[in-house]
């Protein structure tokens, strides 16, 4: 689509480079959203591309994702053979259900940033306990865990002018086993939960993340894999009733009655390959 209110681009290539923010400005990263629809109260885009970050590091303290890496690099990327996560990322990658052009365009970042609750993005990093690095627009940066990055639907922490950097997944969630279950109302639909569980190889920690029935990740962490009551029970505190999300993809109660459901058969998986 058009965005014909757009009189500017600006396209730096250092952060010195980047200009003073101001209302009407919008980060362009992939773009996929920002050129789905008319943004009327846009004036100016500043482009990402050209800053030349590399998409993804390994390193020894785990993956560095930058925020414009996009999903096919991701999904594409070999990981080392002792990080028991990796089929994760595919997992994620495939439940856009997105077309090549959006696979080949949308970023990691954009998809965070957007924070809707379906945004698998979100479900990985959130699940691998990843830690965003924000640039502020006075030169600082902070860094906040994903789970606290993404507020509420198509809600985010960032300030006026921050800018999402990067995600780092640490080493430890790396190696952690993984069960993962999305489901969605149509086969190829947008997803009304998509959770997922991790068990650590020594210490037993389970934690399981509910991502798309909950308007935000909602993390609930136990020293041990629980008894299908105690889940059941954490759930149920972690979530009320009207804590679901509510939307032409699902209700409360349906997506309530599905997380509930695909949280046992994670339990369940996990127990197994003990």
């Amino acid at each position: 689509m058009d965005l014909n209110t757009i009189t500017e681009i600006a396209q730096p290539r250092t952060r010195g480079d980047v200009p003073a923010w101001q209302a009407g400005d919008a980060w362009l990263a992939g773009g996929t959203w920002l050129y789905s629809e008319p943004q009327p109260r846009l004036r100016r885009l500043i482009d990402l591309a050209a800053m030349g970050w590399e998409p993804l590091r390994v390193t020894p303290e785990g993956l560095d994702i930058a925020a414009t890496c996009k999903i096919a690099q991701l999904d594409s990327l070999a990981m080392p053979p002792d990080w028991a996560a990796a089929p994760l990322v595919n997992q994620c990658c495939r439940a856009f259900y997105a077309s090549f052009k959006i696979w080949t365009m949308a970023t990691v970042g954009g998809n965070l940033c957007m924070a809707l609750p379906a945004g698998p993005m979100i479900s990985l990093t959130a699940a691998l306990d990843g830690v965003c690095t924000l640039w502020a627009a006075d030169g600082s940066e902070r860094r906040l865990p994903v789970v606290d990055v993404v507020t509420g639907a198509q809600k985010n922490a960032l300030a006026p002018g921050e800018l999402l950097r990067s995600v780092v997944l640490p080493l430890a969630a790396l190696t952690r086993r993984t069960a993962f279950r999305q489901i969605s109302l149509a086969l190829l639909g947008r997803s009304a939960a998509l959770l997922i569980g991790t068990l650590g190889p020594r210490d037993s920690l389970f934690t399981l993340t509910v991502t798309a029935s909950t308007p935000r990740p909602v993390q609930i962490a136990f020293r041990e894999l629980p008894s299908a009551a105690e889940l059941r029970a954490r759930i149920e505190s972690a979530i009320p009733a009207d804590g679901y999300f509510d939307d032409i993809h699902g209700t409360p109660a349906w997506r309530r009655q599905m997380t509930l459901r695909l949280a046992e058969e994670i339990r369940g998986e996990l127990a197994g390959a003990r």
